[in-house]
């Protein structure tokens, strides 16, 4: 069970950055059609190279200056030594960021293991340690209910997140689960060693099924065979998908909600509908009144 027992939900959504002019447009009209929701964070992810680090910093950059939306930037230590790490954290300061998602990263695509940086932070361990240096940042680390893929046991994985959080991390976000119990059973280990940060679920609606199994496998995400079998047929018929995802998606939110959760982290993969109506079925209101949250402009 989670430490918050309050009525009220809090959620945060996660994008990336778009990859050419066509995803930049379907991140805005995303970000457009989540307007009504209001999250209270927008997450954007980071990927190693300088390409995708400019997309990252540009992204961010744009909502913060065309929206009212709280962003925060993930920064890994994939590919990096610290003073390059410690550019892009400036970067992200100047654009008005004081909240990182502090991870150790993906091995580069045909790296089948991670190997630090010479001059980089080890882990995400370190990466916590090194910004808690930099400045006084809020930093969510990541959790792994279903253990991490290069994890020695579940236990280690306890006691690593413990010393993420010891070092400075105020938080974590969880790895995608579909299966409830084992996200509780992970919670409950975590308390019972002492941590009493929010570890809030990451929630993956699933838009298509090969994919979502595919990256699964590699994250070590159990997927029930029940939910295969939902999907079974539906390859060419992505409105019934749809609705087969949020109808799991909402089970799954309502079931931690009767263990008292309250805080929900969806993965969007920029594409907002599923995530707007889990939103509107968990009956989520938005915690401000106002509703101009967005000047987006679609074309630029």
């Amino acid at each position: 069970m989670t430490a918050n027992q309050r009525d009220e939900l809090w959620i945060s959504v996660e994008f990336f950055p778009p990859f050419s002019d066509q995803g930049q447009k379907d991140l805005w009209e995303c970000l457009q059609r989540l307007a009504p929701v209001e999250p209270q964070m927008v997450s954007v992810t980071y990927g190693a190279g300088g390409s995708t680090r400019d997309r990252t910093r540009d992204t961010i950059r744009r909502i913060l200056a065309e929206t009212k939306l709280t962003v925060a930037a993930h920064l890994t230590c994939v590919d990096a030594s610290k003073d390059e790490i410690t550019e892009v954290v400036k970067e992200f300061e100047d654009a008005g960021v004081d909240h990182i998602v502090a991870l150790r990263g993906d091995p580069p695509a045909g790296q089948g293991q991670f190997v630090p940086h010479p001059e980089g932070y080890r882990d995400a361990l370190d990466l916590v340690g090194g910004l808690r240096a930099l400045g006084d940042f809020d930093i969510t680390v990541a959790a792994y209910p279903e253990g991490h893929p290069s994890s020695i046991s579940p236990k280690r994985d306890i006691e690593y997140l413990k010393q993420k959080l010891d070092a400075g991390a105020s938080r974590a976000i969880t790895q995608f689960f579909f299966d409830v119990d084992a996200y509780l059973r992970f919670v409950d280990r975590a308390r019972r060693a002492g941590i009493t940060a929010p570890i809030i679920p990451g929630i993956l609606p699933i838009t298509n099924f090969a994919k979502t199994k595919a990256f699964a496998e590699k994250c070590g995400t159990h997927i029930p065979k029940w939910i295969g079998d939902l999907f079974e047929g539906l390859d060419d018929d992505p409105k019934t998908r749809q609705l087969v995802s949020a109808a799991i998606c909402a089970d799954m939110c309502g079931e931690l909600m009767e263990h008292g959760v309250r805080d929900f982290h969806f993965f969007t993969l920029n594409r907002a509908e599923l995530t707007r109506a889990i939103c509107h079925t968990l009956k989520y209101r938005p915690p401000r009144l106002h509703r101009d949250i967005l000047h987006l402009d679609l074309a630029g």
